[in-house]
């Protein structure tokens, strides 16, 4: 019996115990096809050597430093080499160990950046129903899945959340992209005069919604009118590209196609593909100076923040990326991708919605496809094609409670970059078996 007090204690895991390149064997021999890098973390499959060279080198020479100590160099190699491809005014770099920290150090960050500033009234926190931004109790508050949030909220600081962007179900009949992002905008205008026009710290977003909405994209123009919003009430904009940033949508920042820069950006899993552990939030020069001109220090920290060996991983996974050309493969292998599945599940009965960009990709599964009417949470659905799908040897994101944190089926792909054309074929008919096996099945009951 395992001493493991695993995620689901009910379930019995397969043990992975080797890694080649986009496949993971478990210690029978099976491979599976790795079409979702776990959780859209493992962007540059299993077997990296250069990583792997980057990190066991840098073990070598230093594993560990405490950074209220020293700093080290592949931490400072690292902030030169992502404050280089960020936009103004993105300057400094904040180094956690994944991304719930991340979103924790931005939310305290946005906090005292008004406390120096001499505005301490401003306390609330905006976020997006639907969203997702980490499970520690800081992030869990401002996300909005209520499945996650409901057993903790006792625990939760106050925050509120208005609607995500989310045309396939909450755009209205005849309602155009501009109208419905211009909808979306005054409502947030709404909440902040609601909470009062000085007291709201930020608005928190994923650029590109992920694990509990299911890669969901914005409308065009939608994050320019919240940006406008922000700016003209003084409240910070943090944008979470921890599922969908470091290149997973086609380029290294996905705030970028989007034609803005947010005051805080936060990033991890593609960070570090998988290698170590490690997250970050990308500061405005503003926010940094206002700290540095005031008490001079940010008052938070973690043990392992700017771990070296985290560093040097992260630090060779941009190499990789940007010298060796792998970010440059991801939009058209996304137009690939998104080829078959439409080709495959356009059509489908019970594929509601196909979404996403470059190569982060959702299907949402409904029961009725010209109703849009999910299927009966009890019947698991979401559960039931990720057991299908580890039968035919592919492992995918679906997650249940899409629509309200209860009802509606997605499943997410977000598969490695240093994928073959050859695979995406493998990747969309295991797929499609898994589909069929179980939708047949919950249909015929």
């Amino acid at each position: 019996m395992t001493r493991v007090f695993h995620r689901n204690p009910r379930s019995v895991y397969p043990v992975a115990v080797r890694g080649e390149g986009a496949y993971l064997i478990d210690r029978e021999g099976k491979r599976y096809l790795d079409a979702s890098g776990g959780a859209a973390v493992s962007c540059l499959g299993h077997s990296d050597e250069a990583v792997v060279r980057a990190i066991r080198e840098q073990l070598a020479r230093l594993p560990f430093a405490h950074t209220s100590f020293f700093s080290n160099e592949p931490m400072e190699a690292l902030a030169d080499a992502l404050v280089a491809r960020a936009p103004a005014p993105l300057e400094k770099v904040y180094f956690v160990s994944g991304g719930s920290e991340a979103v924790e150090a931005a939310l305290k960050l946005a906090r005292q950046y008004f406390v120096e500033k001499g505005e301490p009234q401003r306390r609330h926190v905006i976020g997006r129903r639907q969203s997702y931004h980490g499970n520690t109790l800081g992030a869990l508050a401002v996300g909005g899945n209520q499945w996650r949030r409901r057993q903790f909220e006792p625990l939760l600081i106050e925050a509120t959340h208005v609607s995500p962007c989310y045309a396939y179900r909450d755009r209205l009949a005849g309602e155009s992209d501009d109208a419905y992002g211009a909808r979306l905008a005054a409502e947030l205008e709404s909440e902040i005069r609601r909470l009062g026009e000085d007291c709201v710290i930020a608005f928190i977003a994923e650029t590109v919604a992920g694990a509990t909405l299911g890669a969901v994209p914005p409308v065009p123009g939608y994050f320019k009118r919240v940006r406008e919003v922000c700016d003209r009430y003084g409240v910070l904009l943090i944008l979470d590209e921890v599922m969908c940033g470091m290149g997973r949508c086609g380029s290294l920042w996905t705030f970028a196609q989007e034609g803005i820069v947010p005051d805080l950006a936060v990033i991890a899993k593609g960070l570090g593909a998988g290698y170590q552990p490690i997250g970050a939030v990308m500061v405005s020069g503003r926010i940094f100076e206002a700290v540095v001109s005031g008490t001079g220090y940010f008052q938070h920290g973690h043990t392992y923040l700017g771990h070296a060996a985290a560093c040097a991983g992260a630090l060779a996974v941009q190499r990789r990326l940007h010298d060796d050309g792998l970010l440059a493969r991801v939009a058209p292998l996304g137009t690939a991708l998104e080829s078959r599945l439409r080709s495959a599940f356009d059509a489908h009965p019970h594929v509601g919605d196909i979404r996403g960009r470059g190569l982060f990709w959702g299907l949402e599964l409904v029961a009725d496809r010209e109703r849009k009417t999910p299927f009966d949470p009890r019947a698991r659905i979401h559960a039931r094609v990720k057991a299908e799908a580890l039968k035919a040897g592919l492992l995918c994101y679906p997650m249940g409670g899409t629509i309200d944190g209860e009802r509606g089926d997605h499943v997410l792909l977000a598969p490695p970059f240093i994928l073959e054309e050859r695979q995406l074929d493998e990747l969309v008919s295991r797929l499609g078996q898994a589909l069929d096996a179980v939708l047949r099945s919950a249909v015929a009951a």
